[in-house]
């Protein structure tokens, strides 16, 4: 095995190597502030609710985790957002922001660990790989907390890569990502018994020995309890909030059956394949599992980390499927940026050979590779569709708040909720109008209650009940005010999304309102007397 092969460090000019990487830093975050600048984009549905939720604890309430298609919440995200509450309601944009800032600490993160497990051409091409990925950058200009949730994850590895056993600092990056998303939790467990059977100091038997029986000491019990804090955070918190210490993972899983994005235990490995393909793109994808057999022939010793990470995050994505929940693609971000690094080593592992044949097939071939990679990735990617899809995410924000700011809209609320064609819209909605889950409700709740009149109780279906005497047998609301989509985009983005749920009359307008207010992409309806008019 040619586990000695020599760094590049040792065989170009260090000045080179050195400046590379961090020109090649500040461009990318150049680049993210010319896109936050150019695009003012706005959070997603998830990361809207984890606002929602901030100011209603900032304001002494209790959060509504039960509300209609609720997303599961994330404690650091709340925490996050209640560090924002106070400062009005143009916050939404430092949200984006800070997902922004993330893809940069993702990509410094990614050449750290491409550098330290190979070297730092391997390192320099992963983070690019990342970077050129639009996907990634849509997530981000969304406001979606999984790009953080990666970034801590990856340094988290990169910590640990460059010192074993790195101890706290490890483990701190591992629980603030457990409080962002549940798979951390497998992660934070893992490294805290790697940290309770590792060596220790001390005059026991097991002192400086590797064993299970060092679990059992002190030091030991003391990693593992550590480990399970950010589980015991969360499910506080569900306890606190809603008398239900598994609320997140029976809510969830309920979601996820709705919604359809369950998968049973034999469509896994396929969906595996299926989401890492569609992730990284399918050249990618196959130069990653090349990548990684070869790195396992050529520098066996320096597959640890990168290894442990793909095999966690696979196994967990596998758990997670199995267990009932939610099968989506964004739950397999870290094996799929894992493997650009193997990706990167087909491209660029031939600089840690030494000069002769096998060094110079590998990097013809590798540039034969790229290019194709190349052609086919410009192929895949329109730019005029990018920018339609940046603007239509900023503008339409826009419309929502020039329709829900106007002095009739806000008047015509006094006699009824505002009522959505489904979901999609409410948080946004809410967040505009600083209004109350009971105070915005999707009109597809009616259909919810008809179907299952004794559903859970919450918040949002009781005050559907008041509003709509009627509501489960599946009555319309007769007064309040109805948001409806008038354009094409926000039509299918916003209203009619799930095929088998979302139903297109929900998006229209019901006899007896009257509309009161227009934009490009909404147009607002009132039934209540003294509704229109300035």
């Amino acid at each position: 095995m040619l586990h000695t092969l020599a760094r590049p460090d040792d065989t170009l000019p260090n000045r080179l190597a050195d400046r590379v990487p961090s020109v090649a830093f500040l461009a990318l975050c150049a680049g993210l502030l010319v896109i936050f600048v150019a695009y003012p984009t706005y959070p997603n549905y998830d990361s809207y609710y984890a606002l929602l939720w901030a100011r209603e604890l900032w304001d002494g309430q209790a959060p509504v985790f039960d509300a209609f298609r609720a997303p599961t919440e994330h404690p650091l995200a709340i925490l996050f957002g209640m560090g924002l509450t106070p400062f009005g309601r143009d916050v939404d944009r430092i949200l984006v922001f800070a997902a922004m800032a993330s893809v940069a600490a993702l990509a410094a993160g990614m050449y750290q660990l491409g550098k330290v497990a190979f070297n730092r051409w391997v390192g320099l091409v992963a983070g690019a790989l990342l970077v050129v990925n639009w996907d990634l950058i849509l997530l981000a200009v969304r406001g979606y907390l999984d790009v953080t949730y990666m970034a801590l994850v990856v340094w988290a590895a990169v910590l640990e890569a460059r010192r074993t056993r790195r101890g706290w600092p490890v483990l701190l990056l591992l629980g603030l990502g457990g409080l962002l998303r549940p798979e951390a939790w497998v992660l934070c467990g893992l490294y805290g018994l790697w940290m309770a059977i590792g060596p220790h100091d001390g005059g026991s038997p097991t002192a400086g020995r590797v064993h299970w029986r060092n679990a059992l000491t002190r030091r030991g019990l003391l990693w593992l309890a550590a480990s399970v804090v950010p589980t015991l955070i969360w499910v506080a918190t569900d306890y606190v909030v809603t008398g239900q210490p598994l609320f997140s993972l029976q809510h969830t899983s309920g979601l996820a059956e709705e919604l359809g994005r369950t998968r049973g235990p034999l469509e896994m490995p396929m969906a595996t394949i299926s989401f890492l393909k569609s992730l990284d793109g399918l050249p990618l994808f196959i130069a990653g599992l090349v990548g990684l057999v070869g790195a396992a022939i050529v520098v066996p010793r320096r597959l640890g980390m990168a290894l442990t990470l793909l095999v966690a995050g696979v196994a967990t994505f596998l758990a997670i499927g199995v267990g009932g929940f939610s099968v989506i693609d964004r739950y397999l971000l870290v094996p799929a940026v894992v493997l650009l690094v193997f990706a990167a080593f087909v491209l660029v592992g031939w600089t840690m050979l030494p000069a002769g044949g096998l060094r110079r097939w590998w990097s013809r071939g590798a540039i034969l590779a790229a290019i194709g990679t190349v052609i086919v990735g410009i192929g895949n990617v329109d730019p005029t569709v990018i920018d339609n899809d940046l603007r239509f995410r900023g503008d339409a924000h826009h419309d929502l708040v020039e329709v829900l700011d106007q002095p009739q809209v806000r008047r015509a609320l006094r006699c009824g909720p505002l009522w959505t064609p489904n979901h999609k819209l409410v948080p946004d909605s809410r967040w505009v109008l600083d209004a109350s889950a009971a105070k915005v409700l999707p009109r597809s709740l009616l259909g919810d209650l008809k179907a299952k009149p004794k559903s859970q109780s919450s918040v949002d279906r009781d005050a559907a009940r008041r509003a709509v005497p009627d509501a489960a047998k599946g009555g319309n609301p007769r007064s309040g005010v109805l948001l409806l989509p008038t354009s094409r985009q926000a039509l299918v983005r916003q209203a009619v999304v799930f095929e088998n749920i979302d139903k297109p009359f929900d998006a229209i307008a019901l006899p007896g309102f009257r509309r009161i207010a227009t934009s490009t992409h909404y147009a607002v309806y009132a039934r209540c007397p003294g509704a229109v008019g300035s």
